[in-house]
């Protein structure tokens, strides 16, 4: 790992469920460039669809105005997403807490680059199987730095009353959903990583057993 080392997780700590979600497609998603810790890449129309039928799947399960502690990424992306959900359970978008070691990973020189272009310069730079990197970004962030920024939040926040939302990103979210679940470290990410799972889907965490309550209909398998 880093300098620093993952905070070891409780799942006994959590008094409710967690719902954490990827948010939906983006430009960038759909010109197939690097995205990353980018701030803000606008939703698609399919992105803002995502988010429809994400708002629709947790009304149907929580009902209306349910009592739920939203969080979100700092990213624009992720709080574009968070409004159309927040609006469907007619919860106050405004209410919702913003945090940086939520954000998506960071990129380095990659950020921006299309994956046409870095695959035609960097042979194999993508493990298919996984949807991850197979070496970090030149100046960005690896798998374990991720660990150790969701950890840290986790012990912040793990007092959270009751059930909340956490609105992510595709690798960020993946690391976050391994740590809170006790998934095994994969040697060659340095970290513990979940399942890849569509843009847009939505997982329930509780005492650390994960399912997935809503499947999206976005990409898989890359970094959003």
């Amino acid at each position: 790992m880093d300098s620093k080392a993952a905070v070891p997780h409780d799942p006994a700590r959590r008094q409710g469920r967690d719902f954490i979600a990827r948010h939906g497609e983006t430009v960038f998603n759909f010109a197939r460039r690097m995205q990353g810790h980018h701030p803000h890449t606008p939703l698609t129309r399919a992105g803002f669809a995502q988010a429809d039928a994400m708002g629709a799947a947790l009304r149907e399960l929580l009902g209306p105005r349910p009592k739920l502690t939203m969080w979100s990424s700092s990213a624009g992306r992720a709080l574009q997403t968070l409004a159309v959900i927040a609006e469907h359970l007619e919860l106050d978008w405004h209410q919702a807490r913003h945090d940086d070691r939520l954000i998506e990973i960071g990129m380095g020189e990659w950020s921006g680059r299309y994956y046409a272009d870095l695959a035609s310069e960097t042979n194999g730079f993508l493990d298919l199987e996984h949807g991850l990197y197979t070496r970090p970004p030149p100046g960005g962030e690896w798998y374990d730095q991720i660990a150790v920024r969701v950890s840290s939040w986790l012990a912040d926040t793990d007092a959270d009353p009751g059930d909340r939302l956490v609105i992510m990103h595709g690798m960020s979210s993946r690391v976050l959903r391994g740590v809170m679940t006790g998934d095994e470290i994969l040697p060659q990410f340095a970290a513990p990583v979940a399942l890849d799972l569509p843009q847009g889907s939505i997982v329930r965490i509780e005492k650390g057993v994960e399912t997935v309550v809503h499947w999206g209909t976005g990409r898989s398998a890359a970094p959003a």
